[in-house]
């Protein structure tokens, strides 16, 4: 079955043409021209990934990532912010909201199907079994593609959990930016600076609840970050 995507932006000309190229490519796309009409579809439909516009008329498409976020329907949408907006700091508030992936306009179509595509790839479940890794009270779960704190769940995006995946698979070992985002088999984010801090940040947030204990994910600076060994967080 075709995946489903849902794309917001009051660009009427982009939108038809975006929609048109992605049906193209064997995807079921609807349109929504409003935050309003966004949130109708959303609540009525199921979709497999949504392309989100942060400036539109009756509001901030970042309002509508943080509602999503919060929902536990929605909360793992894989969602691509595509924005006028070029400043550094848009992308970081997108990025520590929940947003998977960047993509500022104008852009080529292309560019954008390539990264659809990468979001599907990530939160498609895996059909193999792997060992779970464990590491004091945090359990990684390739399999179910999970995090457990105290065996609860985490709250991490699916490029977050990818992300931490690549660390704890090198507990250890320092892994550059650049690595970290090879090791993502070109899934990763639009390449920029502070993207990979971002998500950090965030996975830290969520798999660090007491500040009295050391760090799981070390920042080695200049160099990139390490994943602390077992003996060296628990004893």
């Amino acid at each position: 079955m075709s995946a489903r995507l849902l794309l917001i932006d009051d660009d009427a000309r982009l939108t038809a043409m975006l929609g048109d190229y992605l049906r193209q490519a064997g995807y079921e796309v609807d349109t929504a021209g409003s935050l309003a009409e966004g949130r109708d579809r959303i609540e009525r439909s199921l979709y497999d990934a949504l392309v989100l516009d942060l400036m539109l008329p009756d509001g901030d498409g970042l309002d509508l990532t943080r509602d999503l976020r919060a929902s536990p329907r929605t909360r793992s949408l894989p969602l691509l912010m595509l924005t006028a907006r070029g400043e550094p700091m848009d992308r970081i508030v997108g990025l520590e909201l929940g947003a998977d992936d960047y993509l500022p306009k104008p852009f080529e179509p292309r560019e954008l199907l390539a990264r659809v595509k990468a979001l599907l790839r990530r939160a498609l479940p895996h059909t193999t079994e792997d060992d779970v890794l464990r590491f004091g009270r945090l359990e990684v779960d390739p399999g179910g593609r999970q995090a457990r704190l105290d065996s609860r769940p985490c709250d991490l995006t699916s490029y977050q959990f990818d992300l931490l995946l690549v660390l704890a698979r090198a507990p250890g070992r320092v892994l550059s930016r650049d690595q970290i985002m090879d090791a993502l088999k070109g899934h990763a984010l639009e390449a920029f600076d502070r993207s990979i801090d971002v998500h950090v940040s965030r996975i830290r947030a969520a798999i660090e609840d007491d500040p009295k204990t050391p760090r799981r994910i070390l920042t080695v600076r200049g160099a990139g970050y390490v994943f602390a060994k077992k003996q060296d967080m628990d004893g």
